[in-house]
């Protein structure tokens, strides 16, 4: 091992390798924020098979990390698989796996999906109405690795609630038949 006998030079070695840690510390966590790859390639699929009727449901999320920037394909069931479609404004926070994009609804309007990653990247929670009417239900997503596993069944939706009915009036009393009706005196 070199010693050297002048402080300075020490000090300044010791300086430049905490420098140099801090940094590898800095890029680990710049490679895998929320338990993503700061490079390539990421598929949260949550695709199921309604077995009733056999059609596809829910939706997948591929999630491309390049240098320049993250980009998105989005893909969602409305009895089919719809086309890919391409997402704009992608964010992704590193700190806190916060994860939003928007896209480009059928009807033209834009729409945006949020969501966050589990901080070990195995799964996408996306925010919103999943079974449709009052039922707030957040989507979870699994990583997918294995692109050959048959689809599994898709869970039913919970039962919506029926909102209480407010009894109906009563109708108002018949009016007393004229034979019933009091002698006049």
């Amino acid at each position: 091992m070199y010693q050297t006998k002048s402080p300075r030079i020490h000090a300044l070695l010791l300086g430049l390798l905490m420098a140099a840690a801090a940094g590898s510390a800095a890029a680990a966590k710049d490679r895998k924020p929320a338990g993503l790859e700061r490079y390539g390639v990421a598929v949260y699929s949550d695709l199921c098979l309604q077995k009733d009727s056999g059609e596809i449901g829910g939706q997948r999320v591929t999630l491309h990390r390049f240098a320049e920037a993250d980009t998105v394909i989005y893909e969602f069931t409305a009895g089919s698989l719809s086309w890919p479609i391409v997402a704009n404004d992608v964010n992704l926070d590193t700190a806190t796996g916060a994860f939003d994009f928007t896209i480009a609804a059928a009807d033209g309007e834009e729409r945006t999906i949020t969501g966050k990653f589990a901080q070990d990247g195995k799964t996408l929670t996306l925010d919103g109405d999943y079974c449709g009417g009052n039922v707030r239900m957040p989507m979870k997503l699994s990583r997918i690795t294995d692109f050959g596993r048959p689809l599994k069944n898709c869970t039913p939706c919970p039962a919506v609630k029926q909102a209480p009915q407010a009894p109906a009036e009563p109708a108002e009393p018949a009016s007393q038949p004229a034979s019933a009706a009091m002698p006049v005196t």
